[in-house]
């Protein structure tokens, strides 16, 4: 070579000298074929474009400070390579121009709109925004959506949460220490003084990718926890961001090259975003390098150099020489490297078994007693406000949920309860004593906890009569309501206790649930390899206790709403609901009345000695008949003293005057207190936001259900709501020493004990029918998951096996030296079709929504980068718990299994008959093994460890000198620990748990079917994908190997 080649560095100094351009600039000047010349800042902010070093390629891109015109002029004037376009990097600066060129290039963006202001605060016609939803131009928006400057250089984003999730802000923003985010629960409305983005937020698990492209041909991808979970940076013990590179699907290799190819920029570095089965570009940053990855330093050098000798010297071979000319190894770093850690093993292991897949079924955590207020409305303003709501429909019931829904009915039920209550009279005035003091229950209702949250608190209104009436034009006649039935559904709040409960509950599992790789679960998932989803019932208390739990399994800070948006999916389908077995379980509480009945008049017999657990009614005490009138006796005598403590708060407010009765909204509390309210206690106040009016209306409640004095009956439906109060009192009320609680407690607990259970099945086959109707699903779904994870590690042990093979199709990539990304065609897509099983993908059509992240060992120092675990966490209600543990308890009674034992051992059988009750945050857990010195189509290869937890199954009457001094103080019940379904070494495999479950389970294709765009042929479409993913994986080991990595 006569001269060498002159690159031209013209940045900011603070840029040229940053390690990562440090690290490629020597690798650069190493090949000997190059003269670095760098520019520096005085020339580039003083001296004219003429006086500039004349270079044949020009490294060249905007950061704070930098004149591109300038840069622009000089690139005009010599006319040097551009490694980066200069015209193009203008677009950067601003995301409409960004979105638009993007979509010019069909490259996905999440689905946005545009509001343009001239001034601030500027009035558009075509803009609204509503409580949980804003509407540009037609198209709505609904909470939670993304809020984005237009300038791409301000990054002051805005996440909006929906009411029912908690409402409030989170605002992201560029790092500042270890922050990345912040949670502002007060703020709902969005902003007005400048021109933004409002686009769909999308649900990625908590996970981010950065993809960094040198050229169209390669690019690196890192994956990191999002901002969006709890904010907090993770560093490795060196403060850098804790970040671990990832494989890209084919078409988000296209994605790559796109962006590349759209704003002309080689090297260009952009944000990704993967969810369901999809991918999305939300930001492009424009020059970028990969920070502390000195295999990314030798691609990066390698690939900038083939461009550059293509560029001016194309006599010259680009090959890479088969030793690279620097003698830079990229240092070892520690492998257990994160500052926030967890580690720990519930059991020991064989040394040849790995744990593939944990899968819970988790009840939720302590929660407010639910409840129910009807009453018949003729007011015109509660008519008015129905018509209001269901579009003037006269015949169509109205859902009121959301604040400003609520708030129009409080305003209207103040306006109705009477400021005196009239001495007791006639009968009619008795009813309107009645249905006055409804009425203020309902205002007391809504007034409770200064908040409306939607997913705690919902009213029907339901037209019962209508007459017909004049049109207010006079033209003919017209339909209106003049009586509705008014039911609001209240209660059932996840406690402050409940919220803890979850929390530890989850720091549990981190510790114990996964066997150790130095820092155990928190190691695996921050190194994405561990696929994590988290699924919600529809409830609210169950949606928060999955994000407390989700707080504590990963270790994160801060409020509950954005982890519980970022990271946990609703599917009430799968665990909502009871209607499948509503006959079944009605004929369960009759034939349960029958038996209570019947134990009075000739005794019971509770089965036999050795299998007891099989007779009618197991678990009723022999008395029970006879402790009736003491149940309703005891729940009298702590009606009547709530009643005295709701009187003297009445006529407080009485004596109250006017509008200081009625606090201001301190919307910011939407997810209520996490801790005990100390002041309350103090005053004598019922704990958390409950007053004594609304205590009250609990109690009496109970008391008039329990027991119809003119008929003379009992109803024993009733008997698990005043268990339920007495608990709740007992925990959280007792400093208000209400008399005959505790013996009231020890009677209904007697009861509850029998009929709980009983409510799902009054013996065994019973038992076995409604269970298999209302977990169906969730059995279901369950078997899916052990399913994939067993093919999964199949294609993985084949893939091993081999991996020679697997090395030699590598022959076509970009260069020998692992450059990982080239532009596959046709013909790569014809070599994944025909790699994919029938079977897998029938099998797997469920999991084709959910996102995944796959570690790419190239990168990553990792020891074992192979290893992966799959959790499953499904948070659901009482009743899917007892369905799905009657369900594995009985199975084997079923026709189709007639002659199989049982899935549990003898042991656990009795176990579970002594378990008087599945408590809050009781569990059941499935973890799979492989044993990978068995061969793979051996039954044994995988086994299941199936454990239980009857979750705070204690009495808040019991001390234990285990118990720290503050477990009462704090109302939280300890979670008791796992105990064994199936005795250890039993060997339950794989395929005899399908075998059992099957016939009560929904089989995979009636499922839905998968949502997978057209051309979407990548990542997610089952065992194809698998495959080309794990290939890459293996290939590259024997590669690293070979060269003695």
């Amino acid at each position: 070579m006569e001269r060498k080649i002159r690159i031209g560095v013209c940045v900011m100094e603070k840029k040229v000298f940053s390690a990562p351009m440090g690290q490629i600039l020597e690798r650069l000047d190493a090949f000997g074929e190059f003269e670095i010349v760098i520019f520096g800042d005085k020339v580039i902010l003083e001296y004219p474009v003429e006086s500039w070093p004349i270079c044949d390629c020009l490294i060249a891109f905007y950061s704070t400070g930098y004149p591109l015109e300038k840069a622009e002029a000089y690139a005009a004037l010599r006319k040097p390579f551009l490694v980066n376009e200069l015209k193009q990097q203008h677009l950067l600066h601003d995301r409409r121009k960004v979105y638009e060129r993007l979509e010019l290039f069909d490259v996905p963006v999440p689905t946005y709109a545009l509001v343009n202001r001239e001034v601030p605060n500027q009035k558009l016609d075509y803009f609204i925004e509503e409580e949980d939803f804003v509407e540009v131009h037609g198209n709505r928006f609904w909470k939670p959506f993304v809020e984005k400057p237009v300038d791409g250089d301000n990054h002051s984003i805005m996440i909006y949460y929906p009411s029912s999730a908690g409402g409030g802000m989170k605002q992201l923003f560029r790092k500042v220490g270890n922050r990345s985010s912040e949670f502002h629960p007060d703020v709902r409305r969005v902003r007005r003084e400048g021109s933004y983005i409002y686009e769909e937020f999308l649900p990625t698990g908590g996970t981010d990718v950065k993809v960094y492209t040198v050229g169209p041909e390669y690019a690196h991808a890192e994956a990191r926890k999002s901002p969006v979970v709890d904010g907090v940076v993770m560093r490795n013990p060196d403060g850098k961001e804790v970040r671990y590179p990832v494989l890209l699907t084919p078409t988000e290799k296209q994605i790559a090259r796109d962006v590349c190819m759209a704003f002309s920029q080689s090297v260009c570095g952009f944000d990704l975003l993967r969810c369901e089965g999809r991918s999305y570009v939300c930001d492009v940053n424009g020059w970028s390098f990969v920070k502390n990855s000195h295999k990314y330093y030798d691609d990066a050098a390698c690939v900038l150099r083939k461009m550059f000798l293509e560029a001016k010297a194309p006599h010259l071979s680009s090959t890479i020489p088969p030793i690279l000319p620097w003698k830079i190894h990229e240092p070892v770093q520690p492998s257990e490297g994160l500052t926030r850690a967890g580690s720990g093993i519930i059991d020991t292991f064989g040394q040849s078994e790995e744990l593939r897949c944990v899968i819970a079924v988790i009840r939720h955590g302590d929660r407010t007693p639910k409840q129910k207020v009807k009453l018949k409305v003729t007011e015109e303003k509660l008519l008015n406000l129905m018509l209001k709501y269901n579009g003037g429909r006269p015949r169509c019931e109205t859902k009121l949920k959301s604040a400003v829904q609520l708030q129009d009915l409080l305003d209207a039920t103040r306006a109705l309860v009477p400021r005196n209550r009239p001495g007791r009279g006639s009968d009619s005035e008795a009813e309107d004593m009645e249905h006055a003091d409804k009425l203020r229950q309902v205002k007391a209702v809504l007034e409770e906890g200064g908040h409306f949250s939607g997913i705690y608190r919902k009213v029907q209104l339901k037209p019962l009569k209508w007459v017909k009436v004049a049109r207010i034009n006079g033209e003919g006649e017209e339909e209106r309501p003049v009586e509705a039935l008014m039911v609001l559904k209240y209660g059932g709040v996840l406690t402050h206790a409940g919220r803890k409960q979850a929390e530890e509950l989850g720091r549990y599992f981190r510790n114990n649930m996964y066997p150790g790789e130095g820092t155990g679960l928190l190691r695996l998932h921050s190194t994405y390899r561990h696929d994590l989803k988290i699924y919600s019932s529809d409830e609210g208390r169950v949606q928060m206790s999955a994000a407390a739990f989700a707080k504590g399994l990963l270790d994160l800070e801060g409020q509950l709403t954005p982890i519980l948006v970022s990271l946990v999916s609703k599917d009430s389908s799968m665990l909502d609901g009871l209607e499948n077995a509503s006959v079944e379980m009605n004929e369960a509480k009759a034939r349960l009345n029958e038996i209570i009945t019947s134990i009075a008049k000739a005794g019971h017999c509770n089965g036999s000695s050795e299998f007891p657990w099989m007779a009618d009614g197991v678990g009723l005490p022999a008395s029970a008949y006879e402790l009736l009138p003491r149940l309703v006796e005891l729940t009298k005598k702590v009606t009547e003293q709530v009643k005295l403590l709701a009187k003297d708060e009445d006529e407080k407010l009485m004596d109250a005057n006017g509008d200081d009765v009625y606090p201001s909204y301190d919307q910011a509390k939407a997810l209520g207190k996490t801790n005990i309210d100390v002041d309350r206690i103090a005053a004598g106040l019922p704990c958390g936001s409950e007053g004594f009016l609304l205590m009250f209306a609990r109690w009496r409640k109970l008391e008039r259900d329990l027991y119809n004095e003119r008929k003379e009956r009992f109803d024993i439906t009733q008997i698990p709501d005043v268990y339920d109060s007495c608990k709740y009192d007992l925990l959280h009320n007792a400093h208000l020493n209400l008399e005959g609680l505790d013996e009231l407690f020890k009677v209904a607990q007697l009861l509850a004990d029998g009929v709980i259970p009983n409510e799902y099945g009054i013996n065994p086959k019973q038992k076995l029918k409604i269970g298999s109707k209302i977990a169906r699903r969730l059995l279901g779904k369950i078997l899916i998951d052990l399913r994939n994870t067993r093919e999964e590690a199949i294609n993985v042990a084949e893939l091993k096996n081999n991996q020679d093979q697997d090395s030699k199709s590598n022959s076509s990539e970009l260069d020998d030296k692992d450059c990982h990304l080239k532009h596959y065609g046709k013909n790569e897509d014809g070599r994944r079709s025909s790699t994919t099983s029938e079977k897998s993908i029938d099998q797997e059509d469920d999991d084709d929504k959910e996102t995944k992240y796959r570690l790419d060992p190239k990168y990553a120092n990792v020891k074992t980068p192979d290893r992966h675990v799959r959790t499953r966490l499904y948070f659901t209600s009482e009743s899917h718990i007892h369905s799905l543990m009657n369900v594995l308890r009985y199975c084997n009674l079923d026709e189709s299994l007639e002659g199989e034992e049982s899935l549990l051992s003898n042991s656990a059988l009795q176990r579970l008959y002594r378990t008087k009750e599945l408590d809050y945050m009781s569990y059941i857990v499935m973890r799979m093994f492989e044993n990978v010195e068995v061969d793979l189509d051996d039954p044994n290869r995988f086994r299941l460890e199936v454990t239980f937890s009857r979750g705070a199954d204690r009495s808040p009457l019991e001390k234990s000198r285990s118990e720290t001094p503050s477990l009462h103080q704090e109302h939280i019940l300890p979670i008791m620990g796992p105990e064994r379904l199936k005795e250890a070494g039993s060997g339950l495999t794989l395929e005899k748990m399908e075998r059992m479950l099957r016939p009560f389970a929904m089989p995979p294709e009636d499922f839905p079917p998968p949502s997978i765009p057209h051309g979407f042929t990548g990542y997610f479409s089952r065992s194809a994908s698998v495959l080309e993913r794990l290939v890459n994986l293996w290939r590259s080991k024997h590669a690293n190997g070979s060269n003695g990595r």
